[in-house]
């Protein structure tokens, strides 16, 4: 399944740190607590992703992932918000986001089948007022909010 995303998408502005807000529990970020995601560019023009963590608690041990990530439909001016991540060599999942604060401040990104979704923001807290906008569009684009798992950011970095 495909999603309608943002348009006018920069991916040089999406570039550096984001703290994952909320997201459904997939099976690869269970029990994990102070997770944010760096994308900074590569030398071959891909986006280079690594997701960093820490199991068990927001103290707990640090888990780094590293992945890469390309535009999608590089050349479908209508689906610019649509990217693909691989963490597993030449395989790659969907990446689609979904609300994108025009200042690139925090963001709705979804996988495929209503099976992944996050909240990420450029801060480890997201305002109640916008986190509910958030979740207002996740529900009307057929999520089942219930799943979301808000994720305890430590106040310390967490590498």
């Amino acid at each position: 399944m495909e999603y309608e995303t943002i348009t006018g998408f920069d991916p040089r502005r999406y570039l550096g740190k984001w703290y994952e807000i909320a997201r459904f529990d997939y099976r690869f970020e269970r029990d994990m607590y102070a997770v944010t995601a760096e994308y900074s560019l590569r030398s071959d023009g891909k986006i280079r992703v690594v997701n960093t963590g820490r199991r068990g608690s927001p103290d707990g041990p640090t888990v780094t992932a590293e992945g890469k990530a390309k535009l999608g439909a590089p050349k479908d001016p209508v689906r610019p918000g649509f990217l693909k991540v691989s963490f597993f060599g030449p395989f790659y999942a969907p990446y689609y986001i979904l609300a994108l604060d025009p200042d690139y401040q925090y963001a709705l990104v979804a996988g495929k089948r209503h099976k992944t979704l996050w909240i990420l923001s450029r801060q480890p807290q997201l305002s109640q007022e916008t986190t509910q906008q958030l979740l207002d569009v996740a529900r009307q684009r057929g999520f089942d909010t219930s799943k979301l798992r808000f994720v305890e950011q430590s106040n310390r970095t967490p590498y």
